[in-house]
């Protein structure tokens, strides 16, 4: 099954908003589904020329699998490897709140300033089924709170809904400028 950029679906699609069933048995296929994931996370950042693909969800690309990829090094855009995580866990949540940008595959176009705690620990399976646990501090924090929430049907946006300034959106040089909530946001029939 080759997948790409365009098997990765966006918001309005409501089967995003849907929870994702736990993976029971890790088999040739899942792996090939996992597989697909990272091909077409790296589609989507080759199309991208201020974006690095730095996780995905299996809903994402419309598999209601919990199933997680998240990308070894965010900050090396020639690393190209991922972690997997099966049935991801968040064990603890620590440390403060902390804003800071996110943005998301199945969002075009849209970032946000979201709170996320600093500190989280996970339990999951690996690729090949063997349990696996990790702390994350920081920006890996974020993400595997990110991706777990997609796992739940729970989009960045909805941490958001009603911050007015939270809401940003990608420039063509790679800046981020607030959008006007009112007329951009509120309303807007493709996120809600």
């Amino acid at each position: 099954m080759k997948t790409a950029k365009d098997d990765i679906i966006r918001l309005p699609n409501e089967h995003l908003r849907s929870r994702s069933k736990r993976v029971g048995f890790i088999d040739k296929n899942i792996q090939q589904i996992i597989d697909g994931m990272i091909a077409a996370t790296l589609d989507w950042e080759d199309s991208r020329e201020h974006e690095v693909g730095v996780a995905l969800a299996a809903i994402q690309i419309d598999l209601p699998l919990r199933i997680v990829v998240i990308r070894n090094d965010f900050d090396n855009k020639q690393d190209r490897t991922f972690k997997v995580f099966i049935n991801p866990e968040v064990v603890k949540l620590e440390g403060k709140l902390i804003e800071d940008f996110e943005g998301c595959l199945s969002i075009q176009d849209v970032y946000g300033k979201v709170p996320r705690y600093e500190r989280v620990k996970v339990k999951a399976l690996d690729y090949n089924g063997r349990p696996i646990r990790a702390t994350a501090d920081g920006f890996l924090a974020r993400v595997f709170q990110h991706e777990i929430d997609h796992t739940k049907g729970i989009m960045f946006i909805d941490h958001i809904k009603d911050r007015p300034e939270a809401f940003f959106k990608l420039q063509e040089d790679g800046h981020l400028s607030e959008l006007d909530y009112e007329k951009d946001i509120r309303e807007n029939r493709i996120l809600w």
